[in-house]
């Protein structure tokens, strides 16, 4: 009775079975069901450039207009706020790459996100410094990439040169400064990034020093036209 499915891979498999919705319980369901994304990450209006909320109507934040950060576009699923925190720690500290799928189609879900990921030439994650990597055993930014974009995920062409401080506490300027030269472009091969549109990938964006950094060194080795793509977003405190 199971000669059918013997060929067939396990994760396959395990995609055919009903689950529990991770965050209200309903069975069967996927992992995160309907109604929860309908509940925890509706549509918002974000800024164009930071995807901090804005008004309706509003194209970019008050402090993007004052002082443009090096991305042309840049988009968030939902707010860094329950129940994502718990999912989001699964994801990445308990080794749960299975997540990688799920938060993918919620980002995916995102207006203009799909013509973003059509129209550029490569797909980059936010790179790992080697002993965070090492430490953690994978990079969530890339698992997201490999599911938003596969084709076109290139996880060696954008560089971690170096750890950086604790970022926690510190004013976006401040925190600019702290990452200033934290990534590079692989020497030998930047000549790929002349001409070229990118989109980063990350799980959460804090103040967006990180993402303008690592944006600010794909720029700087040629690149036209960089969109951030994230899961979550920090909202500053009301």
């Amino acid at each position: 009775m199971f000669s059918r499915w013997a060929d067939r891979p396990l994760t396959s498999l395990l995609a055919r079975l009903p689950s529990q919705c991770e965050v209200c319980r309903a069975w069967p369901s996927r992992r995160i069901c309907d109604a929860c994304v309908a509940r925890f990450a509706p549509p918002a209006a974000r800024c164009g450039s930071c995807a901090l909320p804005v008004p309706e109507g509003v194209a970019r934040c008050s402090e993007c207009m004052r002082d443009p950060p090096p991305l042309d576009a840049c988009f968030a699923a939902c707010t860094y706020a329950w129940p994502w925190p718990d999912c989001i720690a699964q994801f990445k500290f308990r080794g749960e790459a299975g997540w990688a799928g799920p938060l993918a189609t919620l980002m995916r879900s995102v207006p203009w996100v799909e013509p973003a990921l059509e129209q550029c030439d490569r797909v980059l994650p936010m790179p790992m410094a080697p002993a965070r990597l090492r430490e953690r055993g994978f990079n969530q930014a890339l698992e997201l990439a490999r599911q938003l974009a596969a084709a076109k995920t290139d996880a060696t062409l954008l560089l971690r040169t170096r750890e950086t401080p604790a970022q926690s506490g510190l004013a976006r300027a401040e925190r600019l400064r702290n990452l200033r030269g934290a990534f590079a472009v692989e020497p030998l091969r930047a000549h790929e990034l002349q001409g070229r549109r990118v989109v980063l990938v990350d799980d959460v964006m804090t103040s967006g020093a990180s993402l303008f950094s690592a944006a600010a060194a794909l720029r700087l080795a040629g690149a036209v036209h960089v969109t951030a793509l994230v899961f979550a977003r920090t909202d500053p405190p009301h």
